[in-house]
């Protein structure tokens, strides 16, 4: 699913912020306490399992229909490939783990087990660390997920999507709603407080009131984590091909922005708390610590047929992060790993700006925003008040009350909670006028100091990377 495009809620007066035991507010990072020495030390690892027994009508991700019975040679190529990146990355410590896909519940348990091993010997990998498993509600996936937290999984996001079974089979889902709470029951009985459900709206001949009337069922029995996706229309989808044909209707936009604000208002009534822009928790220890990595801008690591990471390669001699994507085709990566020991098909060489750009834009979808102390970890000689207080159009989002610059931060305010598509382009476009004169006069002095015969044209620089993240 594509994650939904709307802002997240400011954590304004009134707005509760999650505690610790004593009761204190858990504000400050403790990854921002250590400093940016830490920003290349440690990485999360996502491995994608790109085989799905069949492809649900909304889908355009990387997936495949297996063929034959080639788990073996898949495990022993994510191992590999796992082994080398972190050797590359040269981390001494992966915060956590994320098999998504695809439908990486399909999966044998030793599969996972195997990976996890390999994380181990490679890496500091702590016994509290949070491994994530995507599951499809079927009876295949719950007979399964006993044996998957033995192997070392300790939360389940469960892809749900749907409690009208109707709905379901225009999606495509090979589960019925039936199946999903039973899937939701026994891993709440796995792992307990640590069970996420992703359910989706925006979908053909749904209403606000249906929706509502939806998520209130679902909320009776879900555990402390909910992830919600609006249902985007991907070209080349049967799903997209049923609309442009008049055999299917979805709703319109000003509906969907209701059902978005009917689902907030309605987990707030249940006891859950926004943090992001699709993602809402009961509490600290239910946040999905994973995708956090990616919205804090720290270093990640992909493994897979077509999984993207971004972290500093010190193995090869390089300083600066790079962009990195697999290879697709399983089959094509499968070799490529088998050749070389990893399947990466493009490198892109992240520049000042384009690091800052990614802090921005992902920041951005977190309700705390960014605060001044997580933004000199990557811009240490421009504050967030110097890049963005100045400017004009910047200024006219701020006494709007759209947008918030204070002593906590940058972030959206309430009213400008589905205003951040439109809010980005004014920030970006600042970011880029305060530091490329910075950047064109390092590179022009970096130019002075070189030896004539040094030659780095063979890593790509990205112009404006603005690839998906690796989750699911």
């Amino acid at each position: 699913m594509i994650p939904l495009r709307a802002v997240r809620r400011a954590l304004s007066p009134g707005v509760r912020r999650f505690s610790d035991a004593s009761g204190g507010e858990i504000v400050e990072d403790a990854f921002e306490r250590t400093g940016s020495a830490q920003l290349t030390k440690q990485a999360s690892l996502y491995v994608h399992w790109p085989y799905c027994l069949r492809r649900c009508s909304y889908c355009n991700f990387n997936k495949y229909i297996s063929r034959e019975n080639n788990e073996h040679m898949m495990t022993q190529c994510l191992q590999k490939e796992t082994e080398t990146l972190l050797q590359l990355s040269q981390v001494s410590c992966v915060t956590s783990v994320f098999f998504g896909g695809g439908t990486p519940s399909l999966a044998h348990p030793s599969t996972v087990a195997a990976v996890l091993e390999t994380v181990s010997r490679q890496a500091s990998l702590s016994e509290k660390a949070e491994v994530t498993l995507e599951v499809n509600p079927t009876p295949v996936g719950m007979s399964k997920l006993e044996d998957f937290c033995r192997a070392g999984v300790n939360r389940f996001s469960i892809g749900v999507q749907s409690l009208q079974d109707d709905d379901l089979k225009i999606l495509g889902r090979d589960h019925s709603s039936r199946q999903a709470l039973q899937t939701i029951e026994e891993a709440r009985r796995l792992c307990p407080g640590r069970v996420s459900v992703d359910v989706m709206f925006g979908r053909p001949k749904q209403s606000v009131e249906s929706w509502e009337n939806e998520l209130s069922k679902l909320l009776s029995v879900c555990d402390d984590h909910v992830s919600l996706y609006q249902l985007t229309l991907e070209r080349g989808t049967q799903l997209f091909k049923q609309v442009q044909g008049g055999e299917v209707t979805v709703p319109a936009e000003d509906v969907t922005a209701e059902m978005y604000q009917c689902a907030r208002r309605t987990l707030h009534q249940h006891g859950f708390l926004q943090y992001e822009v699709s993602n809402f928790a009961k509490h600290q220890k239910a946040v999905s610590h994973h995708n956090m990595s990616y919205w804090k801008g720290r270093q990640y690591i992909g493994v897979g047929p077509g999984a993207h990471g971004r972290f500093v390669l010190p193995g090869e001699g390089g300083v600066a992060r790079e962009a990195r994507t697999q290879t697709l085709e399983p089959d094509v990566w499968m070799r490529e790993v088998q050749q070389r020991g990893h399947g990466t098909r493009r490198r892109i060489q992240l520049n000042h700006l384009e690091l800052l750009e990614e802090v921005l834009v992902m920041g951005m979808r977190m309700t705390e925003g960014i605060n001044h102390k997580h933004w000199e970890l990557f811009s240490p000689q421009l504050t967030l008040r110097e890049v963005f207080g100045r400017s004009t159009d910047v200024q006219e989002l701020l006494q709007s009350g759209r947008l918030i610059l204070d002593n906590r931060g940058l972030r959206c305010s309430w009213h400008g909670l589905a205003l951040l598509d439109s809010m980005l382009p004014a920030l970006l476009v600042e970011l880029e006028k305060q530091i490329s004169p910075r950047l064109q006069r390092d590179h022009h002095t970096d130019k002075q100091r070189r030896p004539p015969t040094h030659d780095d044209s063979n890593v790509k620089r990205a112009d404006n990377v603005r690839e998906s993240l690796p989750v699911g």
